[in-house]
């Protein structure tokens, strides 16, 4: 009969792999040099008698997985999360290790105390309770809340892409298009197509396959989707996802349509230079700063042997700015 997880000891824990006291520690400080086999040993047998190590708040190495090449227009949104860990993390006296997802399995050759991935498909990590004791943080990205050690923080999309399509509403746009960065299932896009659908079709605008678009993985394509959108008449663009909204700014020049005066123009938030293009972006943006808290608070909870949320939410705020139209704006000029 198992014990319960309060009650095996690490001496039990032990006896059980048929190892010894040390290489347990030695396993669940995540040392180097332990045999693969050995520490998928150690860990069957800790599954299967429910123990739960608590390690040390001493070993303070953060691994930040990253994608491995740069995606625009999305990287500007890999960027800024980047940015605000670096930040928050060291506050707390963590010390961070920079790794490109396609390098992921030098995680078996260093010491760390926790793990995030920045816009990684959990699938990609669903090994992730064989190998390491250690917690995992997703960010950007939804899953499973299983198994009890990676955690999920994101935004809360169905909510931004609400906040945008009712600011244009609210600014007397009739017909607004979206280009949704990446391609169908592939990261948010799914659950931003449904958000976009639902939020236009609650406001009883146009609401169809031929207004709201996938861009796909890369920025080739925006220049030609924008022209397709302003053949058909729409006076809006809303267009999440990293920088893009600088691509639009460049194929509504191409074109001859000025904004806001012409067609109204949301974009995801790009710190660097949104509010220094001209017109200055209306954008949509996570809350970096408390993503990257509640991924601290995450790690050390679970060091701290406590249970953090295995789901954190997090809503867009809007940052309005001169690129959508004003409610007292004249008729907008039709070319």
């Amino acid at each position: 009969m198992k014990k319960k997880p309060d009650m095996i000891k690490i001496q039990e824990l032990a006896r059980c792999a048929g190892v010894s006291i040390a290489t347990v520690s030695r396993v669940f400080n995540h040392h180097p040099n332990i045999r693969p086999e050995l520490r998928q040993r150690v860990f069957e047998a800790a599954r299967e008698h429910g123990y739960q190590p608590r390690l040390s708040l001493k070993q303070k190495n953060v691994v930040i997985i990253t994608p491995y090449n740069a995606v625009w227009p999305v990287q500007g949104c890999v960027d800024m999360i980047l940015m605000a860990l670096t930040q928050e993390l060291p506050r707390r006296g963590f010390r961070l290790e920079i790794l490109p997802v396609n390098n992921r399995e030098r995680l078996g050759e260093i010491q760390f105390c926790a793990a995030v991935a920045i816009g990684a498909e959990p699938a990609d990590f669903a090994d992730w309770p064989g190998r390491f004791p250690v917690p995992l943080v997703i960010l950007d990205r939804d899953g499973k809340p299983k198994p009890s050690h990676v955690f999920h923080v994101r935004s809360d999309e169905a909510q931004g892409m609400r906040l945008a399509i009712a600011h244009l509403h609210e600014s007397g746009c009739r017909k607004i298009g979206c280009i949704i960065h990446g391609d169908p299932g592939a990261g948010n896009a799914a659950l931003r197509h449904a958000a976009i659908l639902r939020a236009l079709e609650t406001r009883k605008l146009p609401c169809d396959d031929s207004l709201v678009l996938f861009s796909g993985a890369g920025d080739e394509r925006y220049v030609e989707l924008i022209g397709k959108l302003l053949k058909r008449g729409v006076d809006a663009l809303f267009c999440p996802g990293g920088n893009a909204g600088i691509i639009a700014l460049h194929a509504f020049s191409l074109y001859g349509r000025r904004v806001p005066e012409d067609v109204s123009l949301i974009a995801s938030e790009q710190t660097s230079f949104s509010q220094y293009t001209v017109p200055p972006l209306t954008t949509i943006s996570p809350d970096y700063p408390t993503m990257a808290a509640a991924t601290a608070d995450a790690i050390e909870a679970h060091l701290s042997g406590d249970t953090p949320p295995a789901r954190t939410v997090l809503p867009y705020g809007l940052l309005k700015r001169e690129s959508v139209v004003l409610p007292q704006t004249p008729a907008r000029r039709r070319t």
